[in-house]
């Protein structure tokens, strides 16, 4: 699995958040600080399933309290997912 930039995580997520639960919107109205949480984007099924996105797109294993702490943007969450990765093993 190689590194990718953090661009390319954010871009990544952004991408799989737009086709798995936005995929009748305007990409634009997507931006990286947008609430996914907050503004009702992102449920706990879905928050789920992103997890298992995560998972097998970065190798990066996010426990419950990461979830309610760091995922309310793109931004947060290609944050966690660069430092869990970056993370010595």
């Amino acid at each position: 699995m190689s590194a990718a930039p953090t661009d390319d995580v954010r871009a990544r997520i952004r991408e799989y958040i737009l086709a798995e639960y936005l995929p009748d919107e305007d990409p634009a109205e997507l931006t990286y600080d947008t609430p996914l949480l907050t503004g009702g984007i992102l449920d706990s099924i879905s928050i789920f399933q992103l997890l298992g996105f995560i998972l097998q797109e970065w190798g990066v294993k996010l426990e419950a309290n990461e979830v309610a702490n760091n995922m309310n943007t793109v931004e947060e969450i290609a944050e966690i997912v660069r430092l869990k990765r970056d993370a010595p093993g």
